[in-house]
């Protein structure tokens, strides 16, 4: 690593809407070196490298690049300056070649004006070369695997004389041997003078790869040191670096009773889909359980498995073999889609409630009842007497804020909408209730009232089962934690007592006091 700075950030802010996503962010990137981006979800890594690579061109603060000042007005100018992005979902055409990829735009012609496909084939072999890669560059890209794949991407930022390059979670959907190939490819950028952004959530890559490591938490630089084994629990500390909010204790109702009979047990549950579903991290032998009366949280990184496992347990997972046991209240239980799931007494609360549970022009009544319709019918007709009841009911228990039943659903707050999707499953008397980050983009007030329905729910006998990014809620609202990593359930912790760093540790590869890291 030399002195020479390629590119400097100074005082970077960005708002989305009321959202402050970054706050005086500084970051210096050296020719040959390779800096880490660490921070949990959310802590501003996607917005900083946004602005970087040109995607976002509306913020404030100064960026230069070796040592003038510059304002990119979109990718294609970053890319010009020198900056190359690898992004975890691959920017290839899979139908071309390799060749015919690495020279898309700006292709050689023959003397007729042809395409030259010796010259394009000549140009692929040089780039691909000095990375070690030995692929033929007239076979489709889509017949590569992700680690060739991305090898091509970097021969692509090379040949278009990138001097920085981003990398954006390189490593999450490679196997042992390509990461290792990846180190290599990566080791050799570094001798090139290349400056390399390296963002993972996997500590152990960091400390083998890094030369130094800018931490990054709500949106502001928490720290930057030199990433080794001896300051792994530091450099959790400083992504965490906030203790648990108030709202868990205003969302308990007392001690909770204890937990029931199991409610959902799975033992080596293995999804292997049809077809290649690149970003998917299907179930890879998970095990755990959830009883009456409990609420088991599921930590774990981005891309660890989370919501594909939920999505299997409701039947909206992509068609494929599975292996193992699943077996709700002692019966075996495999859904073939959600309306089967909700028949067993399943529920489930996803990720993105706009696009995957509402119609947001639809009234917020017909909404709630929308998954309980066969109870609300006679003769095929939907009683209106009956929905109305049940309408009211689910407002009152909820205290979902409408101006009426008829408003539209798009009308209400985050957390009101939110709730409606809770009423709409709670309306068919669930046993086993699914959550998918059931807080996200809610404001704190709501979040306490999710976090009372949440108590009282299992204090009533339901079993829940909670995915959430958000650590403090994890270890304030569930009586147990499994982690998973890599589709795999690697450790479970009691939640009374764990830390955030604990589970960090378990997500990322390390040993955690009572994990089971298998």
């Amino acid at each position: 690593m030399s002195d020479q700075v390629v590119v400097a950030m100074s005082g970077i802010a960005k708002r989305f809407g009321g959202v402050r996503a970054l706050r005086g962010v500084d970051l210096v990137l050296r020719a040959g070196e390779v800096h880490a981006l660490l921070g949990e979800n959310g802590a501003g890594k996607s917005t900083l490298i946004n602005i970087l690579s040109g995607v976002v061109t509306d913020h404030d603060g100064q960026i230069s690049v070796g040592g003038e000042p510059v304002r990119f007005a979109g990718p294609a100018a970053a890319q010009a300056a020198g900056i190359a992005t690898i992004h975890q979902e691959l920017d290839l055409v899979p139908a071309l070649s390799v060749a015919e990829n690495l020279v898309l735009g700006r292709e050689p012609r023959t003397r007729l004006r042809t395409l030259d496909r010796r010259a394009m084939t000549r140009t692929a072999r040089d780039w691909l070369g000095p990375l070690g890669a030995q692929i033929d560059p007239r076979r489709p890209v889509g017949s590569l695997r992700v680690g060739e794949q991305q090898l091509v991407e970097i021969a692509k930022a090379l040949s278009l004389d990138a001097r920085v390059l981003i990398m954006d979670e390189p490593t999450a959907a490679l196997a042992d041997a390509e990461v290792r190939r990846l180190m290599s490819t990566i080791r050799a950028l570094r001798e090139r003078g290349v400056a390399v952004v390296y963002i993972s959530h996997r500590l152990e890559e960091i400390e083998q790869i890094a030369d130094r490591a800018t931490v990054l938490r709500n949106g502001e630089v928490a720290g930057t040191l030199r990433p080794t084994r001896a300051d792994r629990q530091r450099i959790i500390t400083l992504m965490v670096g906030r203790p648990a909010e108030a709202l868990f204790s205003e969302g308990s109702t007392g001690p909770a009773r204890p937990a029931g009979d199991p409610v959902l047990e799975i033992d080596d549950l293995t999804v292997r889909p049809r077809g290649t579903r690149p970003g998917r991290c299907e179930p890879a032998g998970v095990s755990l359980s959830v009883r009456a009366g409990e609420i088991v949280g599921l930590a774990g990184l981005m891309g660890a498995g989370r919501t594909e496992l939920l999505e299997t347990l409701y039947g909206a997972g992509p068609p494929g073999r599975r292996s193992g046991q699943v077996r709700l209240a002692g019966r075996p239980y495999a859904p073939r889609g959600p309306r089967a799931a909700l028949r067993a007494g399943v529920g489930f609360v996803p990720e993105d409630r706009r696009r995957s549970a509402l119609v947001l022009e639809h009234p917020v009544g017909r909404s709630i009842v929308l998954a309980a319709l066969s109870r609300l019918t006679t003769a095929g007709f939907v009683r209106g007497g009956r929905e109305r009841d049940a309408v009211r009911q689910q407002v009152a228990a909820l205290a979902i804020r409408t101006s009426s039943a008829a408003a539209p659903v798009g009308s209400l707050s985050g957390g009101n909408q939110q709730k409606v999707v809770f009423a709409r499953h709670l309306l068919t008397h669930p046993r086993l209730l699914l959550l998918d980050e059931p807080t996200r983009g809610v404001d704190v007030g709501a979040k306490a009232e999710i976090y009372r329905l949440l108590r009282r729910l299992a204090d009533d006998g339901m079993g829940i089962l909670l995915a959430s990014s958000e650590l403090p809620e994890l270890t304030g609202v569930c009586d147990r934690i499994v982690v998973l990593r890599r589709g795999r359930a690697v450790a479970e912790l009691p939640a009374d007592g764990c830390t955030g760093e604990d589970i960090l540790t378990a997500a990322m590869g390390g040993t955690s006091a009572g994990g089971d890291d298998r």
